[in-house]
């Protein structure tokens, strides 16, 4: 990309956040929200448009208004780049009064961002971002891991396929906080339960060529190929694994991270019987299917679990700041912590003193075409994984907010 584009970029994101701000946004005493996304890169699908409606819905459930104040949404796109996302939030805490950041995929974006929540002593909600740094060494009294973490998806998956007796493991891995977190966290469950990991490759963010990374998981004889990455990533490697042959020659692909838009673009026939976890899922129950319709007829797909993650946050910090009658940070905090999280989409949630989300997730299987009944039915959800089997024990917690005894 020319200096030129990514100058055309780097506006066109600060023109978009100014777009969607809307009439309110300059009234001093609403309740602003910044959604920070990624409206075109590699997470796009699966966050961008989709996690900006999903916040819509909840400010539309509670009519616009909290504390008889409007409620406004300024939206940003940080291009996966660290120094744009912290551009965007300064700017939106400092000058633009924004009260609360969600959203966030992209764990470096993510882990500076809350860095400058911390400072702001403002909030900051993380859907989208995974790595176990948010609400361990780097957790913040004014952060909040919503939907999940690299921990509790490899420790889902990797837990399943190694107790099938699949011990031999080769993984490929995005090169950025969040593919070595996750890489980290899988090896660590496959060497529990008496797997070895024969090797690790690490590619760039938004690769286009997977072949030399899928030789050397071929040439290492591995049982499994774990893909710890995500979005269009995961697709491209999934996509070119099945032109080599990779499981054609006896080996297995186990992906850490799978979204339903991952799926859609994969096809049943490529993704079928692929294990995972998830935290949620558009079928689980009379209220996820509502909620899913409405978005859908917005976006044109039901959410993905990390757009769901953004309406849950999104609806739940605003019943914090209608308790807590206020928008100080750390008095909203402190109710959302204490409020319990009752959203169609989280089953026994709640806000450690770490910041983490704990939440019961599901193993799920991808369905072959024939035992789908339609458009985006392709989960069998196999059981539920209790929360706190999923969680880093506190007692184990890196984080200074956590009182050890």
């Amino acid at each position: 990309m020319g200096e030129t584009m990514k100058q055309y970029r780097s506006v066109a994101a600060l023109a978009l956040c100014l777009a969607f701000s809307g009439a309110q946004a300059n009234d001093a005493n609403g309740v602003k929200i910044g959604v920070l996304t990624d409206m075109a890169g590699v997470t796009a699908d699966a966050t961008g448009k989709g996690s900006v409606e999903a916040a819509r819905m909840a400010i539309e459930e509670v009519g616009g208004r909290v504390l008889d104040k409007p409620v406004s949404l300024v939206v940003g796109d940080h291009q996966h780049k660290p120094d744009i996302g912290s551009s965007l939030v300064r700017k939106w805490y400092d000058a633009d009064g924004v009260d609360v950041v969600v959203d966030v995929p992209n764990s470096s974006v993510a882990l500076a961002v809350q860095g400058i929540a911390r400072e702001k002593k403002k909030l900051v909600l993380v859907s989208s971002a995974g790595t176990t740094a948010l609400s361990q060494a780097q957790c913040s009294p004014y952060g909040v891991q919503w939907t999940y973490t690299t921990y509790a998806l490899s420790r889902g998956t990797a837990n399943a396929v190694v107790k099938e007796g699949n011990k031999r493991w080769f993984i490929l891995a995005s090169d950025y906080a969040f593919g070595k977190q996750l890489a980290a966290d899988t090896e660590a469950v496959v060497k529990a339960n008496g797997g070895e990991v024969l090797g690790t490759v690490y590619h760039p963010l938004n690769a286009s060529d997977f072949a030399s990374f899928l030789l050397q998981a071929q040439a290492s004889k591995a049982q499994i190929v774990g893909i710890a990455n995500a979005g269009g990533d995961t697709i491209s490697a999934i996509k070119q694994a099945a032109e080599f042959g990779v499981s054609s020659g006896g080996q297995q692909l186990a992906a850490m991270l799978l979204l339903l838009t991952d799926v859609h673009s994969l096809g049943l026939e490529a993704a079928q019987k692929t294990y995972l976890t998830v935290p949620s899922y558009w079928d689980m129950n009379e209220g996820t299917r509502k909620f899913s319709k409405d978005f859908q007829a917005r976006v044109g797909h039901p959410s993905t679990f990390l757009q769901a993650g953004v309406y849950s946050s999104v609806r739940h910090y605003l019943r914090a700041v209608q308790a807590a009658g206020t928008t100080d940070s750390d008095a909203v905090m402190a109710k959302m912590k204490t409020l319990p999280i009752d959203d169609p989409f989280s089953q026994n949630a709640h806000i450690r003193e770490d910041g983490l989300v704990v939440r019961d997730m599901m193993l799920a299987q991808v369905k072959t075409p024939a035992q789908s009944k339609g458009a985006w039915d392709y989960y069998n959800i196999v059981r539920t994984i209790p929360g706190d089997t999923l969680a880093w024990p506190l007692s184990e917690s890196q984080c200074p907010l956590v009182k050890k005894p």
